[in-house]
């Protein structure tokens, strides 16, 4: 045992207050599976649905007893730790000011409100996430409030640690092996941390979003870097630059044991739990999940945790998550279409299609003096397989076509 333990432990046993533990539920879909015994522990389950709470109550709690006057609490986010940071000022009945991007959907900015109540307020400034932290860290210095990290601070990483904690107390044994996600690296740094100080013996696997792997970046290189680029469609783990000190416990990780789930597959993993659990997932908290097709031949007889780390999804986003889902499986594509501008020309065209192939989309404009017209078209069908016989028919009918599925260029611009 440690300090870093003992210290988990107590912030756990505090957490009471506010909330009971999230289960550690076995799932039976998942472990017949892959043949394994796999839990999920349930962080979407908690009062903001996601652990966020745990680390901002923690670092919260602390700074007040270190700093017993300490009045005004200021933070950055988007998302979960807003909604966490506002739980936490209303429950000490503290003064929080919570610094959200102009673009921050309205969902997110009403959930935050409604934690915090009168306790917090809320202000938009910033077209993307960095401008708004610069700006919530001038208030701070400006006011003298205190800054609440989401995740690059002792103290949140050690009230993160308290998942570990219940880990151990529901399971009742280490299991063989434990899925973490990892966005900034709150999270994960606390939960390895704590079984690694306790010497449970325990196998990590860490999931990032492929747009967003800052961990994969600071381990190639031996130091935190900041990627020039992220997808942040995984918007509860795509940071750009994992923490300082969330790295220091991290640092050592086997790069091989790292995982990268694509955006797309990860939208398709959503799907599945919604349709055949009912689990309700925000791509973030659907990661680790995600990740199990990879480790199917390591985890067969082996008990498994996947810590679903969140569930604010905001159901407006539904038909893009299954759009997404649907070009990865293959079974959804995208074409610009050379089509004669002739009559009956459609006519021909829609012969080839076959008894499942459905045209989803369909944007065409005839232009004069020209002997053929460009169409966007969109096709779903229910076999990948099904889109080699249609191309194969479109080339014999002489209907020139170019495949913009994965054009990640195009795709912003027409899609």
């Amino acid at each position: 045992m440690s300090a870093f333990t003992d210290a988990a432990r107590a912030a756990t046993d505090a957490m009471r207050a506010l909330f009971e533990p999230t289960p550690l539920q076995l799932n039976e879909y998942l472990s017949d599976r892959y043949g394994a015994q796999i839990y999920l522990k349930r962080e979407d389950l908690s009062p903001v649905r996601s652990y966020k709470i745990r680390g901002a109550f923690n670092a919260m709690s602390k700074r007040r007893l270190s700093h017993p006057d300490q009045r005004n609490f200021v933070c950055a986010s988007a998302g979960n730790h807003a909604q966490g940071f506002a739980f936490a000022c209303r429950h000490f009945g503290v003064t929080g000011e919570v610094f959200m991007p102009i673009t921050t959907p309205q969902q997110k900015i009403e959930k935050t409100r409604a934690f915090g109540g009168d306790f917090v307020k809320i202000r938009l400034t910033g077209d993307y996430f960095d401008q708004t932290l610069r700006a919530a860290q001038d208030h701070c210095a400006d006011i003298g409030a205190h800054f609440l990290s989401p995740f690059d601070d002792p103290d949140v990483i050690e009230g993160q640690a308290s998942v570990a904690v219940e880990i151990e107390a529901e399971l009742g044994t280490p299991p063989d092996m434990l899925l973490l996600p990892v966005g900034g690296g709150g999270l994960s740094a606390g939960v390895t941390r704590y079984f690694t100080d306790s010497a449970a013996g325990i196998s990590f696997r860490y999931v990032e979003p492929a747009g967003g792997a800052s961990l994969t970046a600071a381990l190639a290189q031996g130091k935190p870097v900041t990627l020039p680029h992220i997808d942040t469609f995984v918007d509860g783990a795509a940071v750009a630059r994992i923490g300082a000190h969330t790295f220091e416990v991290l640092q050592d990780v086997d790069p091989a044991h790292v995982l990268l789930a694509p955006e797309n597959r990860i939208c398709g993993t959503m799907i599945k739990l919604l349709n055949i659990e009912g689990i309700v997932l925000e791509p973030a908290g659907a990661l680790v999940i995600d990740a199990l097709d990879d480790l199917a031949q390591d985890i067969k007889g082996k008990t498994i945790v996947c810590v679903t780390s969140g569930g604010n999804f905001d159901f407006e986003r539904l038909p893009e998550v299954k759009e997404r889902a649907q070009r990865y499986a293959g079974l959804k594509k995208y074409l610009i279409l050379r089509m004669p501008q002739r009559p009956g020309a459609l006519k021909d065209f829609l012969t080839l299609l076959g008894p499942d192939d459905d045209i989803a989309r369909f944007e065409y404009l005839k232009k004069s003096a020209r002997n053929f017209g460009s169409v966007l078209i969109g096709i779903e069908t229910k076999e990948p397989d099904a889109f080699a016989r249609l191309f194969q028919s479109m080339t014999e009918g002489g209907f020139e076509h170019r495949d913009i599925t994965n054009d990640d260029v195009l795709a912003d611009f027409l899609i």
